[in-house]
């Protein structure tokens, strides 16, 4: 009896994908950091750095997304499932978020508050929310042979 396993992706994509992918996740959680020290002390470095976090987030954001976007709605496999869908969804809601926490940190730094930090908060929450949803829906198929050629 041998096991073959197929993924419903391509896998030069996929691995672009999962290499790009946690990588917005991680600048947008350094921004929402950064946002809640200038709360707290008010140094005016943290939200100028916040600001950057999110603008590099927002450039690392876009081939992620793009190569999702395909893969949930023109792959040639069609094997979309309902949290696959929800997770792009959410992702869309995300950048949405930070693009327009990036103007929002724009402006000055006094002005950024509360504005920023709620922004911050529902761009990492709907990239968590998205991120648990894709871990539950994991799809892969399985061919079982035995002893047929």
């Amino acid at each position: 009896m041998q096991a073959q396993t197929r993924s419903s992706r391509f896998s030069i994509t996929s691995a672009i994908f999962d290499v790009l992918d946690p990588i917005p996740f991680g600048f947008f959680v350094a921004a929402l950091i950064f946002d809640v020290l200038y709360a707290n002390t008010y140094t005016i470095l943290w939200v100028k750095a916040a600001a950057w976090l999110i603008s590099i987030g927002l450039v690392f954001a876009i081939i992620p997304q793009l190569i999702n976007l395909g893969r949930t709605w023109f792959g040639k496999a069609r094997v979309r499932t309902r949290n696959l869908a929800l997770n792009f969804w959410l992702n869309v809601v995300a950048i949405i978020a930070a693009l327009l926490n990036a103007f929002v940190h724009s402006r000055d730094a006094y002005a950024t508050m509360p504005a920023g930090v709620w922004l911050s908060i529902l761009t990492v929450l709907a990239m968590v929310v998205g991120r648990v949803l894709l871990a539950s829906d994991t799809v892969t198929y399985k061919e079982y042979s035995h002893g047929q050629a």
